[in-house]
């Protein structure tokens, strides 16, 4: 089992800044993949930005050049780093991870969500 601890969220002005944290903690795994979600009111979660265990990363259109996804592999814990926020960026913001458990049991996992909240 691995669990997901997510911190970071908060209100912040348009143009302004966060940065969410996903801590992961367990037993004898191995983070192959760390994800950032999002789910606005009345929308369907979507797929905000990846970073693979070899340090590739991938960002949806909407956020490219504004978000950062970064990990620290000794921490086991990723980063989600946001600028120029956005009204539009609003919404529950989640961690996944795609894990091995003991090095051989593939396994997904979700953090508990944090809330942004851009005011215009």
């Amino acid at each position: 089992q691995v669990q997901l601890v997510e911190s970071g969220g908060g209100l912040v002005q348009v143009g302004g800044s966060l940065r969410l944290s996903c801590a992961a903690s367990g037993r004898s795994f191995h983070i192959n993949r760390m994800d950032y979600y999002r789910q606005a009111p009345g929308k369907q979660r979507e797929l905000v930005a990846s970073i693979w265990s070899d340090g590739s990363t991938n960002y949806a259109d909407s956020v490219m050049g504004r978000f950062t996804i970064s990990r620290d592999s000794a921490k086991n814990t990723g980063y989600l780093q946001m600028n120029s926020l956005k009204p539009e960026d609003t919404a529950v913001y989640y961690c996944h991870c795609h894990a091995l458990i003991g090095l051989v049991r593939p396994a997904d996992y979700w953090g508990q969500g944090t809330q942004v909240t851009v005011s215009s």
